[in-house]
């Protein structure tokens, strides 16, 4: 059940976010390019505060379309990491700009697709995720699968303000 509200919290703050607008897709690649991605058309990362609570969401602007979601509670230093992945799945591999880390997860069927819907607590510290704030993009390893989720312009700024009120 815990889950599932953190899944439905995270989608109210995609959802509320992309009211202002965004871009979509993580591209499938087998090995680490040598540059940044490149920001995909239709999804980008979408930051959302409120006053017990920072959300920070990549996926598609007005939709329940989630690649992986970040929630903490401000000066925290702690991150709920949220992530669709296939059925089966507890873990959560995470890299940026060569930083990989893998972060075991609680998981529940997913209501929203086939496969499970993973959670896990972590330090926003970590060092993958301190490379995802300089660098403005994340991607998520699956099943030797690497879909990479990258800032357009403009949203990096979101990226900042999420980790800088965690803490």
């Amino acid at each position: 059940m815990h889950v599932i509200r953190i899944a439905a919290l995270l989608l109210t703050g995609l959802v509320s976010a992309c009211a202002a607008g965004g871009p979509p897709g993580p591209a499938v690649v087998a090995a680490l390019p040598a540059a940044a991605p490149a920001p995909i058309p239709g999804y980008d990362w979408h930051f959302t505060p409120s006053e017990d609570s920072v959300y920070l969401a990549y996926g598609v602007e007005n939709s329940d379309e989630l690649k992986i979601g970040l929630h903490c509670s401000p000066g925290s230093g702690r991150i709920e990491l949220a992530a669709p992945a296939p059925k089966g799945s507890r873990v959560i591999q995470l890299e940026s700009g060569g930083e990989m880390e893998r972060f075991d997860a609680a998981g529940e069927p997913s209501e929203l697709h086939g496969g499970d819907f993973l959670t896990a607590g972590i330090a926003a510290q970590q060092p993958v995720f301190q490379r995802f704030r300089r660098l403005g993009w994340l991607a998520q390893w699956t099943g030797g699968q690497r879909e990479t989720y990258a800032a357009h312009p403009g949203s990096e700024a979101g990226v900042e303000r999420f980790f800088a009120r965690c803490g």
